[in-house]
């Protein structure tokens, strides 16, 4: 019995034993080729040990059942290395921008140490074990992509290598990738050989080239999975310091492809060579425009503001191909016009022309869809190989349609859409070459305004994109030379151009063609409907919004309305319920004073506005009138008993900085001031500007006043009229004038208040202004007709230093009469004219003497 129950023990203990091995081999296996995935070498020397499992946070996720083509969030995985001392900068800036619109997934690979910033807590980091952030970054490099394919090998077509200071076009990168076969070995990039002092030196062979890393490498499925086995042996036989060579060699030798050999390469994934400057200026380029990746942004708020731009430029396209909707339904619904079809019943409104008076109106556009888009834009009349005459060097471009039978809604590209009735209502058009010649402008000939000239360049720069769009398939490009010469004007419909331009004609394939030609271009960018959105403190409104306030108001009719009787049920409107500080400098000008508190008696006095007086009175030299406008405030707060007016009493030479500095000392720091002169003629309208363009720690408002011209000069002396008229021939916007302006106390504090050692005339308020624009206060400048700046006579003190001296005499010049007027005198006075001929004739002969 014992030798029977010893053999039975030794069997069920074989078998226990067998089965415990297999379990333990199998999960060894398993185990194995895990960490066969996971494990990566610390460095090329040989016998070094393997890296535990790194420990990302954040890292994207993907559903089982998310697999390669299965999503549109699956088509790209993006890897960017980056280091510790960026994490909160320049990653940050990466992932809230264009790394939030991937058609995919994004992660951050730094050193072992690296930890989320505490500014960015959502940032997928992949902390590298063993891998620090010294430079050049080899090992970080091959340890991603060997990451990358490890975990998401599987589920994504496409993988992006990219650093840090790189944008990408994320529409722009979809359509390339889904237009390429993801499942050949591709190796996408910007090609190189090293620069003239490094060719020779990389131990390239002579048809071996490697992809930069700056402008971003992408690498096909295929081609991670030829190479990331190889990572090791890659790691160990380094030639150079440069880490994207490296990884041009390893896929060379691995995958067996080179980077793609493309001229148009340069273009798509674009390298600025100016370093840190570049995309800091203007960003209309073409370069910027054609680019899917820019490189390199090392300023965050430079990728944040090229952000911006993009999106802008995705709202104009999407604006745009609503707006060809537009015709095409149009179109159609003018074909269903032409024809009958079988069980139509439907009675459609037939069209007819419009006049130009219903434009004017606002009658043309009954029954058109209130979502018309509200950009301008523009559709350029297409170029086809056909339309070109090799043999005449001619182009022929289809002449503009007649849209004059259509209506606002979908009205079609052309430069007959608006048809005038009578002689005044045909515009006339600009002609602009060196300058620009219009006959709508008091001086017909001047210089081409910049706002102009950037939108002709805009024009100029969508018009080549278009005519180049299919160029690679026809095998030719067209290149702009010059503008040669242009027209422009902008009625009912939009604005209208023809533009004669010198181009070079370049074919490529087949015979070789090189031509100059000069073809005419004819555009129309349509006006669209207004969008209109609701702010208050540059918050918009929503509708919740405005649903809460209605309750809140019925609410109050229980809470304070029957209880208290009180029956106004409205809520109190946030803007107009701003207490608006009027701070003015005075020392004497009695007479201009008197007219100031009449104006500032009807507009907030009388209609019982929210406002405040504070008079910072100095006493004048020669006029003696501080008590006489110290009684005349006094009179006025007797007749206004809750007015509130402070006259504060200033010591020492009046100094406009010093008195509104004084005048700020006596506020809060959330009380809205207005620094205005006495010399300033305001409505109502100009105050509701004032409450809602200034915002509390925000915004500062320096509106454009209008300033008057001398009346003697342009009435004859007749100091009579409406002061709020304006027009070309009574006064000019002063655009550099900076003096009047509404914030807070505490943006007063916050840029630093004015220069308290400016004396006299001007100056100041230049030197504040530019302190807000150092500042990070914005700013909201923009041209107010409600705030007018009656004239007076300027007088510059031989004594001013010689900026402000010059400063004065340039104001002076300007308020003493416009440019009809000032001609007007000259033809009815030759003697000016001889006046300043022999003046020039002078001064010419005296530097020459002098010389």
């Amino acid at each position: 019995m014992r030798k029977r129950r010893g053999l039975a023990s030794a069997i069920l203990g074989l078998t226990l034993g067998l089965l415990l091995g297999f379990l333990i081999q199998g999960y060894k296996i398993l185990s194995s080729s895990g960490h066969q995935r996971l494990n990566v070498y610390a460095s090329s020397i040989p016998g070094s040990r393997p890296l535990m499992k790194p420990t990302p946070r954040n890292v994207p996720k993907l559903d089982d059942d998310e697999q390669i083509n299965s999503s549109s969030t699956s088509l790209v995985f993006v890897g960017v290395m980056t280091a510790s001392k960026y994490l909160d900068s320049r990653a940050k800036a990466v992932y809230e921008t264009w790394g939030k619109e991937l058609p995919g997934k994004i992660a951050f690979f730094s050193s072992e140490n690296s930890v989320v910033p505490g500014n960015c807590p959502d940032l997928p980091l992949v902390p590298l074990p063993r891998v620090d952030d010294t430079y050049p970054p080899q090992k970080k490099s091959f340890m991603m992509l060997q990451y990358m394919w490890n975990n998401y090998g599987d589920r994504f077509e496409w993988f992006l290598r990219a650093d840090d200071d790189v944008y990408v076009r994320t529409d722009r990168l979809e359509k390339l990738l889904r237009s390429v076969n993801s499942n050949r070995a591709m190796y996408i990039g910007q090609a190189g050989r090293g620069n003239s002092e490094e060719f020779g030196l990389l131990s390239l062979e002579y048809d071996e080239n490697f992809c930069m890393g700056g402008p971003g490498v992408i690498l096909s499925r295929e081609t991670l999975r030829r190479i990331v086995p190889h990572v090791k042996y890659c790691l160990r036989h380094l030639y150079t310091t440069h880490e994207d060579v490296e990884l041009g060699r390893c896929v060379q030798k691995y995958a067996g492809i080179p980077c793609t050999w493309s001229y148009e390469m340069q273009s798509i994934l674009y390298h600025n060579s100016s370093g840190a400057q570049a995309f800091t200026g203007n960003l209309k380029k073409k370069e910027v425009h054609r680019a899917i990746t820019l490189h390199p942004v090392k300023s965050p708020p430079h990728m944040y503001r090229l952000h911006n731009y993009m999106r802008g430029l995705q709202i104009q396209e999407l604006q745009q191909e609503r707006l060809n909707l537009h015709r095409d339904m149009h179109a159609m619904a003018k074909h269903r016009h032409s024809k009958h079809y079988p069980g139509d019943t439907e009675i459609l409104e037939p069209f007819r022309p419009i006049n130009p008076r219903e434009l004017i109106a606002g009658q043309a556009n009954r029954g058109v869809a209130e979502t018309e888009p509200r950009h301008d834009s523009f559709e350029p009349i297409g170029w086809n190989d056909q339309d070109f005459d090799h043999d005449s060097t001619h182009f022929h471009f289809p002449a503009p349609t007649d849209a004059s039978r259509v209506k606002c809604f979908g009205v079609s590209a052309g430069l007959c859409s608006f048809k005038p009735v009578t002689s005044d209502e045909v515009i006339p058009w600009d002609f602009l070459s060196r300058s620009e010649y219009s006959l709508g402008d008091s001086n017909p000939r001047r210089r081409i305004h910049s706002d102009v000239k950037e939108g002709l360049e805009d024009i100029t720069r969508e018009v080549m994109t278009s005519i180049n769009a299919c160029s690679r398939q026809r095998g030719r490009i067209v290149e702009e030379r010059s503008t040669l010469y242009g027209y422009r004007r902008v009625d009912s419909y939009g604005a209208d151009t023809i533009l004669d331009l010198l181009l070079v004609y370049r074919k490529y394939r087949g015979r070789k063609v090189t031509l100059p030609v000069r073809r005419h271009v004819y555009l129309h960018q349509h006006f669209t409907g207004l969008e209109i959105r609701e702010t208050v403190d540059g918050e918009e409104v929503d509708k919740e919004r405005k649903d809460q306030r209605n309750d809140k108001s019925l609410q109050n009719i229980f809470r304070g309305g029957f209880l208290n009787l009180n029956f106004n049920f409205e809520q109190e409107d946030p803007v107009t319920s701003k207490i608006v500080h009027f701070v003015l400098p005075l020392s004497g000008k009695y007479d201009v004073f008197s007219r100031f508190l009449r104006n500032y008696e009807e507009i907030c006095l009388t209609s019982e506005e929210r406002t405040t007086l504070s008079v910072i009175l100095y006493r004048h030299k020669t006029e003696g009138s501080f008590d006489r406008t110290t009684d005349l405030i006094e009179r006025l707060k007797y007749k206004y008993r809750g007015a509130n007016i402070d006259v504060v009493p200033a010591s020492g030479t009046f100094s406009r900085a010093k008195a509104l500095n004084l005048g700020a000392s006596r506020l809060k720091d959330n009380d809205l001031m207005f620094f205005v002169d006495v010399d300033i003629a305001f409505t109502e309208s100009a105050l509701h500007r004032i409450r809602s363009n200034t915002l509390l720690g925000r915004q500062i408002y320096f509106p454009v006043v209008f300033s008057r011209y001398n009346p003697k000069t342009v009435r004859g002396g007749n100091r009579g009229g409406d002061v709020f008229v304006v027009d070309e021939t009574s006064g000019y916007w002063r655009q550099f004038g900076f003096g009047i302006v509404s914030l807070y106390k505490q943006e007063y504090k916050t840029v630093g208040g004015f220069d308290l050692s400016i004396q006299g005339w001007g100056k100041e308020d230049v030197d504040f202004y530019e302190k807000v624009v150092k500042s990070n206060v914005k700013i909201f400048r923009a041209a107010d007709r409600d705030l007018v700046h009656v004239y007076h006579d300027v007088e510059c003190s031989k004594d001013l230093p010689e900026t402000q001296w010059s400063m004065c005499m340039g104001t002076k010049a300007d308020t003493f009469a416009g440019t009809e007027a000032l001609t007007k005198m000259i033809y009815e006075n030759p003697e000016i004219l001889r006046f300043a001929k022999a003046r020039r004739a002078n001064l010419t002969r005296a530097a020459g003497t002098k010389g």
